[in-house]
């Protein structure tokens, strides 16, 4: 795995990229009422707002981290976004990118660089 400093985490499967958050950003959102996803088949850029959260404190973005297409979401996220905060590095991933370049997810913090990143 990977992360962000915008606190998503990145688990690669060859060319696909699984996408969601941390448990430290789920904590700060508090209760999830609310996920937006895109469009599977949608092609997007590193940087791209994809991902809408509302929670019961803030709503906030998520941002695409690489270059690639969509090709899967998490349906189970719109019936129950709560998932978010009980199983935010499991079952609350948010979508699945393919990319050109399944190295470009090197750019990013291991776990441990993470820790440090928000003093756990």
């Amino acid at each position: 795995m990977k992360f962000t400093e915008d606190h998503e985490w990145l688990s690669a499967d060859g060319d696909i990229i699984t996408v969601g958050i941390t448990e430290h950003a789920a904590t700060q959102l508090g209760d999830v009422v609310y996920v937006e996803l895109p469009e599977v088949e949608t092609q997007v850029s590193k940087g791209d707002e994809i991902v809408v959260i509302e929670s019961v404190k803030a709503a906030s973005d998520i941002m695409s981290p690489l270059d690639g297409e969509i090709v899967e979401t998490n349906d189970a996220l719109a019936d129950k976004p709560s998932l978010v905060n009980e199983d935010a590095l499991g079952a609350a991933w948010f979508f699945k990118i393919k990319v050109e370049d399944p190295d470009a997810i090197n750019e990013y913090m291991s776990e441990d660089e993470y820790k440090d990143l928000v003093g756990d």
